[in-house]
């Protein structure tokens, strides 16, 4: 049991700000960075659940295509049926608690995803980048630039 004392603006702020824990067994994955003070201006409890899954999932996802090399971009798989993968190249939510994720799948078609939050499972996946084009295209910083974080 722990004697510390807080005040109750302590304790107040304490319940505010998000915790996570992360371990990692091998030395090549990336931990998630500190979560920059754009998604901590506001606290988590004036979050709807979809902004909230939203801002986490750009992070995970700027997190991840910081692992990838030149030829590679992020996608998404799909647990069950035939959906097979989805290239990600947008994120949305509509509140109070929908998520949205738009992109192409490996034929290139048109594909978007449409999740309530209570349903949020994402499996992110590198897959090369489309030949005709010379950069790949990193979806996490471009998304955590309207956080306000890149």
């Amino acid at each position: 049991m722990d004697d510390k004392i807080a005040t109750t603006a302590e304790a107040q702020e304490s319940d505010a700000l998000p915790r996570r824990i992360e371990v990692h067994t091998d030395h090549e994955s990336q931990p998630l960075e500190p979560l920059p003070e754009a998604v901590k201006q506001k606290p988590v409890k004036n979050k709807s659940p979809a902004e909230w899954a939203y801002e986490r999932l750009v992070l995970y996802i700027q997190t991840f295509e910081k692992q990838l090399d030149a030829d590679q971009e992020v996608a998404m798989g799909f647990v069950g049926g035939e959906a097979g993968v989805m290239r990600i190249e947008g994120i949305g939510y509509f509140d109070p608690d929908m998520i949205t994720f738009y992109g192409s799948d490996a034929a290139g078609v048109r594909t978007q995803l449409i999740q309530h939050v209570s349903q949020l499972s994402v499996i992110l996946r590198a897959l090369p980048k489309p030949q005709e084009t010379e950069e790949p295209r990193r979806i996490g910083f471009l998304l955590a630039k309207e956080l306000g974080t890149g």
